[in-house]
């Protein structure tokens, strides 16, 4: 059995994972988020605000990002379809 204490960077387990870069990494991430929301906590009402906007803009901006990365993969035909049978079937609601 070889020994696991020389195994070369970037080398998995037998479930595929990377032990020790994937901990740390996760560790990284979750004590930035950690120390961002305790950053959060501490602002003041008029800068909780802001930074709330900001952040909604941002997620708003993302979700039209993928919105029409969908759309021009294809992935939103099916919505043109079902639409277009409704119309035919005349089972469409009015707005």
């Amino acid at each position: 059995m070889a020994d696991l204490r020389h195994r070369r960077a970037g080398a998995v387990d037998h479930c595929g994972i990377q032990p020790e870069a994937t901990r740390w990494r996760v560790k990284t991430a979750m004590s930035k988020i950690d120390d961002l929301k305790a950053e959060v906590e501490k602002l003041p009402p008029e800068e909780f605000s802001e930074l709330f906007r900001w952040m909604t803009d941002k997620d708003w901006e993302r979700w039209d990002r993928e919105i029409e990365a969908d759309s021009d993969a294809g992935k939103l035909d099916f919505l043109v379809r079902e639409a277009r049978e409704a119309k035919l079937k005349g089972s469409l609601k009015a707005l």
